[in-house]
């Protein structure tokens, strides 16, 4: 194959490069030496893209350029596949799961699917055992959660249960939070729960803002992910994602859109546990999850539903 020639500077033809631009490679690395340096030093708030762009002696223009964001820069410097913020909004987003599955229940096994990829699994474990055992790694992590992470899951907390969560945004009665879907009437806890007209509303007074919520949804699924992959915790560990899924998502649906009282706040109902319970799908705290391997709760044959031998209504104020 002939090589296409342009002008040389004595006027003769000079053969043409191809492929990438000279010296992109090693102004992409001196980027990310520069982000990582910078994101050690000062932490994931602290790190600002003019600073990095600065120690790397570039524009700050050309960090966007091969970056887009710091989150996507971060992602890159600590070499995460995939961008935290991207999954979520994906998981979160109203359309993005099957109807039949409730929407606590997809999120856990979205976040599940995401951190059990190989090329995932390994990273992931790095940021949570450098943070264990460094405060200044937990503090870096900290902070890329709260910005990063946080905002998404908040902004669905925020939208309530007629949001995303709550709702898959379908009138219909098939849909999760209509009066024939798998929450019941009112929301994902039924007549008698949190977000139905038996529990308090969302928007009440003593109700917690959506930071509190999201901050707990991430506790439970940091909590989740330590006992699984650093701790290994013999039954967390051994369970199916699918298992995880059906006990946990109930939990984290309750902390996003359910009935929680703000910090300092009084307790709806005079100190009962809200919703008699307050486990999405009708059953009791106590019967309301299900073993490996067992029914999903909500199929219809989950213990804690109303008419299994009482079980369903045991928590119904009778705390």
């Amino acid at each position: 194959m002939t090589r296409q020639l342009r002008p040389g500077p004595g006027g003769g033809r000079a053969p043409r490069r191809s492929g990438r631009r000279a010296g992109e490679s090693g102004t992409r690395e001196a980027i990310l030496a520069a982000a990582r340096a910078q994101f050690a030093d000062r932490g994931y708030d602290g790190a600002t893209i003019r600073a990095i762009a600065a120690a790397a002696a570039v524009d700050p223009a050309l960090v966007h350029h091969f970056y887009g964001s710091k989150e996507q820069l971060f992602v890159a410097a600590m070499r995460l596949p995939v961008v935290p913020s991207e999954v979520l909004t994906a998981a979160l987003a109203a359309g993005g799961r099957d109807p039949a599955v409730s929407p606590g229940v997809h999120m856990v096994r979205t976040v599940l699917g995401v951190w059990e990829r190989e090329d995932v699994l390994g990273p992931f474990l790095g940021l949570l055992r450098s943070a264990v055992t460094s405060e200044q790694a937990a503090g870096m992590l900290r902070e890329f959660i709260t910005e990063a992470i946080l905002g998404p899951v908040a902004a669905v907390a925020a939208a309530g249960p007629g949001g995303p969560v709550g709702s898959d945004g379908r009138d219909d009665a098939d849909s999760p939070g209509g009066a024939g879907g798998p929450a019941g009437a009112g929301g994902p806890a039924g007549p008698g729960g949190p977000a139905g007209p038996g529990g308090a509303a969302a928007a009440g007074a003593d109700q917690a803002r959506p930071e509190f919520r999201a901050a707990l949804a991430a506790s439970q699924m940091i909590g989740l992910a330590l006992t699984r992959y650093v701790l290994a915790l013999g039954p967390i560990a051994s369970a199916s994602a699918d298992d995880l899924a059906a006990a946990i998502g109930p939990t984290l649906e309750r902390y996003l859109v359910g009935d929680i009282r703000a910090p300092g706040g009084s307790v709806p109902g005079g100190g009962s546990v809200p919703g008699g319970g307050g486990v999405p799908g009708g059953g009791s705290a106590a019967s309301g999850i299900r073993a490996p391997g067992d029914g999903v709760p909500g199929g219809g044959n989950a213990p804690g539903e109303a008419g299994q031998d009482g079980a369903g209504q045991r928590g119904a104020g009778q705390r």
